[in-house]
C-alpha cells in the first residue's frame, strides 16, 4: 500500500497560492505607486500569474477594478491612487476658492469706493483753493489735474 502524501501536496498548493497572492498584491501596489495603468493584464504580467487566477480572487479582483475605474476617471494623471484627491476634497477646495474670490471682489469694490471718495475730496479741495494758489513749480502746475487710475 502506498503512503498518503496528500497533506504534503495540500501544503505545497497552499504555499504556492500564498506566494501568488503576495506577488499579485505587490504588483498592484508597485503599478499604482508608479502611476502605471492597473489592469488585469498588467498585474498578471508583473506578478507572473494568469489573468483567470486574478479573476478568481475576489479581493484582488475588486482592487484591480477599483484602480482601473480611477484611471478611467483621471487618465491624464500619473499619481498613485492614495495621492489623488477625493471628490469631496476637490469640492471643498472649490468652495474655499469661491469664498476667497468673493472676499477679494468685495475688497476690490470697497477699495474702489474709497479711491473714488479720496479723488472726489482732492478735486473738491482743488476747486476751493482756486487758481489764486501760488505754485511756482512748472511740473506741478502742468500735472496738477492729471490723475491716472486703473480699470474699474
Amino acid at each position: 500500500m502506498r503512503a498518503d502524501n496528500s497533506k504534503h501536496l495540500l501544503a505545497a498548493a497552499r504555499h504556492r497560492h500564498e506566494l501568488a497572492r503576495n506577488k499579485a498584491i505587490r504588483a498592484i501596489r508597485e503599478l499604482d505607486a508608479a502611476g502605471a495603468t492597473v489592469t488585469f493584464q498588467t498585474v498578471a504580467a508583473a506578478a507572473e500569474v494568469s489573468r483567470s487566477w486574478l479573476y478568481s480572487q475576489p479581493d484582488i479582483r475588486d482592487e484591480v477594478q477599483r484602480l482601473r475605474e480611477l484611471n478611467r476617471r483621471a487618465p491624464a494623471t500619473s499619481l498613485p491612487a492614495h495621492h489623488r484627491s477625493s471628490d469631496s476634497s476637490l469640492v471643498r477646495r472649490l468652495e474655499v476658492a469661491n469664498a476667497r474670490n468673493r472676499e477679494l471682489a468685495e475688497e476690490n469694490q470697497r477699495l474702489r469706493r474709497q479711491l473714488a471718495q479720496a479723488l472726489g475730496q482732492l478735486r473738491h479741495a482743488d476747486i476751493r483753493s482756486g487758481p489764486e494758489r501760488a505754485d511756482t513749480s512748472p511740473t506741478r502746475s502742468r500735472h496738477r489735474n492729471s490723475v491716472t487710475i486703473g480699470p474699474c
